[in-house]
């Protein structure tokens, strides 16, 4: 099967104002958005598009608008003058008894050659907007075998304690057995805030669909909770408050470039 699932740890860290780390394990699944449906219909704990125990819906991830997967990416690339992928692959968090909390969802596209030549990063907010980050690889040779590091400018609110004047750098590498996901968050070139993801490969099998579904939704709800204590404390502490931006406040979704490093 082109699709299975990832278990693994995420970590969060923050450096000031208020010094805080915590790790949880957690498990995502990875798609082949071409593929998927057929795979999930010969498992009778995963859905694409339906109530399951397990499920992936269209409308959780890329234009939310009803545009097919493949049309929408097709066109975001085409923006910054990639051409369409010949396969396209999504991890995320699958929906479990219908709930999903998705903050960080990665797409991959791939050339004719299996080549990996564009990363799209997709970062979520509480407050129903996202936005898409976009990393050309094309002038790399195996991207899809090497560390991948890029950089952006950060465009889209997302912690009400993190300020604008902020930029991302990304450690990446694309699926496999394992792969991982590194942020560093920095103002005045200093990293603040850390985040990261490290999965290892698990084939998509009934034992661990049921696996998943046992461990997401303590997990989730944990995160959650331990997000809105630490935001507490901070203020609490005397952190500022940033508000969204009124620039950004009647957009829902936006998109910029990552940059290759």
């Amino acid at each position: 099967m082109a699709s299975c699932l990832y278990f693994g740890k995420v970590m969060h860290r923050r450096e000031q104002p208020v010094v805080y780390h915590f790790e949880y394990t957690t498990a995502s699944i990875k798609i082949d958005i071409d593929t998927f449906e057929q795979e999930a219909s010969e498992h009778r704990l995963l859905g694409f598009n339906r109530f399951n125990l397990l499920s992936v819906h269209t409308r959780d991830h890329g234009s939310r608008d009803g545009t097919p997967w493949r049309q929408w990416l097709t066109s975001l690339l085409a923006e910054y003058n990639l051409m369409e992928p010949a396969k396209i692959e999504l991890v995320c968090y699958p929906r479990i008894l219908g709930y999903a909390f998705n903050p960080l969802a990665m797409w991959y596209a791939y050339d004719a050659k299996d080549q990996l030549y564009a990363v799209v990063a997709e970062v979520s907010n509480t407050f129903g907007q996202w936005h898409h980050y976009v990393l050309n690889l094309s002038h790399l040779d195996q991207a899809k075998d090497q560390t991948m590091q890029s950089v952006a400018e950060k465009i889209f609110h997302v912690s009400p304690f993190i300020d604008m004047q902020a930029h991302y750098h990304f450690k990446l590498t694309a699926p496999s057995q394992r792969f991982y996901t590194f942020i560093q968050e920095t103002q005045n070139n200093k990293v603040f805030f850390y985040a990261s993801q490290d999965y290892h490969f698990a084939p998509l099998t009934t034992q661990n669909l049921l696996r998943v579904a046992g461990l997401a939704p303590i997990k989730m709800f944990k995160v959650i909770a331990l997000i809105h204590w630490w935001a507490l404390k901070i203020w609490l502490l005397g952190g500022k408050f940033h508000a969204t931006p009124s620039h950004l406040k009647d957009i829902r979704h936006s998109h910029s470039e990552m940059k290759s490093c």
